[in-house]
């Protein structure tokens, strides 16, 4: 999924934890978050990149979360795993072990696998 995709994908899912989410679309779309949290820490000077980026962080925390859930479940995992997070400094490496692992090939019990979605769009586009 390419970064485009990722973003349309979690922005269109905004409020949903329904599902599963890939590997490339969980991390595309942490890529913003990331961005906009070093953007703000370089250019704390500058007030306006700090308030747009800041803008940015609030308007993607929601998305951030429900595509987490859903990358928990594309792993098989429940949803209720992203409040290791709250544990402090192991929580946060937990989670992100999480993360890291690829999808169950194929359906599993919170849904379809989302690569096979992508690719039959991708073949019809042809």
């Amino acid at each position: 999924m390419s970064f485009g995709e990722s973003v349309s994908t979690c922005l269109r899912k905004y409020f949903v934890i329904q599902g599963r989410a890939s590997l490339s679309e969980f991390w595309w779309f942490q890529l913003i978050w990331v961005v906009s949290y070093l953007s703000i820490i370089i250019f704390s000077d500058n007030k306006a990149v700090v308030f747009f980026f800041l803008g940015i962080i609030i308007l993607i925390a929601i998305p951030l979360f429900t595509v987490g859930v859903r990358r928990l479940h594309d792993t098989n995992k429940s949803g209720q795993y992203y409040f290791w997070n709250l544990v402090p400094f192991i929580g946060g490496i937990i989670f992100i072990a999480f993360m890291i692992g690829s999808g169950t090939k194929g359906s599993n019990k919170y849904g379809p696998d989302p690569l096979k979605k992508l690719i039959k769009k991708r073949k019809r586009k042809k």
